[in-house]
């Protein structure tokens, strides 16, 4: 009886993801912040609207667009991105970012749920340098394609709130723009049908970390040793990932539940080498 509780034992990350939710819910209160202090000169390291009217810091992105309209290097912004991206990675996607949240909370209906192929996960890289880059750059800050005129989040976060707040003043409803809003429509429906649709598709800043992870500090480490080919991380993961593939793949948000199997878990760049010729263990089941 021992040794199957020891098999059948959950490793404390599976137990730790469990409550992913209310981690990222209490990063709220970094993000969106109800005492109103605002530190719009500091970026932070997530994807959220810094027009909110809750919002404590910029969004990287939406500095990395405006300083691109001004032919100006946003050193501040690039820096934290790369100090946090090269410490953690797309842990921040999992974890702490609250569009992220979003997405993770509407995906809970149970509404059938479909797989985008793989190679639109590089529309990201399209986006960052085409809406986020290129288009500032050359057609300046107030052309519609301009990165912060489509964004989802700011339609959410920041033109729907300061709607409903003009209408409670009595000064009418100031809609944002209807392709704006048309766009955050379209994302809360693909939401029902497919995990996390704008960070697997579109998220420049999911983009941006998905890179950071190759080398990021703290990393997932897939075992071979430890394999016994159950395909329960694959069967765990939103993305479908394969086990081999779970220190590097673009799309991984780093949630965690695959550390159940224990031929993945949670490590960093500076952990010993595994020994071989250790006997695989025998995954738990999904709860």
């Amino acid at each position: 009886m021992v040794s199957m509780a020891k098999k059948k034992r959950i490793p404390f990350t599976a137990r730790l993801a469990r409550w992913r939710l209310w981690i990222q819910a209490a990063f709220l209160l970094a993000w969106m912040d109800p005492w109103l202090l605002r530190m719009h000169t500091v970026c932070s390291p997530v994807f959220h609207c810094y027009s909110c009217p809750l919002a404590t810091f910029a969004c990287p992105i939406g500095v990395l667009a405006q300083f691109s309209a001004l032919h100006v290097f946003p050193f501040l912004a690039v820096g934290t991105l790369l100090v946090v991206g090269a410490l953690v990675g797309s842990f921040i996607c999992g974890w702490v970012c609250p569009f992220g949240l979003l997405q993770d909370l509407v995906a809970r209906i149970p509404t059938p749920k479909f797989q985008a192929p793989v190679w639109m996960t590089h529309f990201r890289f399209v986006v960052l340098a085409g809406l986020v880059v290129a288009a500032p750059y050359f057609l300046g800050e107030h052309h519609w394609l301009f990165f912060c005129s489509l964004c989802p989040a700011g339609a959410a976060e920041s033109g729907v709130p300061r709607a409903v707040m003009s209408a409670a003043s009595g000064d009418g409803i100031l809609w944002p723009s209807p392709l704006k809003l048309g766009i955050l429509l379209g994302f809360l429906v693909a939401m029902l049908f497919m995990w996390r649709p704008w960070c697997t598709l579109f998220c420049p800043l999911g983009a941006i970390f998905s890179l950071l992870s190759q080398a990021s500090v703290f990393v997932l480490r897939f075992h071979p040793s430890r394999c016994n080919d159950c395909r329960l991380c694959n069967k765990l993961c939103h993305y479908g990932g394969r086990s081999d593939g779970r220190a590097g793949d673009l799309q991984c948000i780093r949630c965690m539940d695959c550390t159940r199997c224990g031929a993945v878990t949670f490590s960093h760049l500076f952990s010993p080498s595994e020994k071989t010729g250790k006997p695989a263990p025998q995954p738990a089941e999904p709860s």
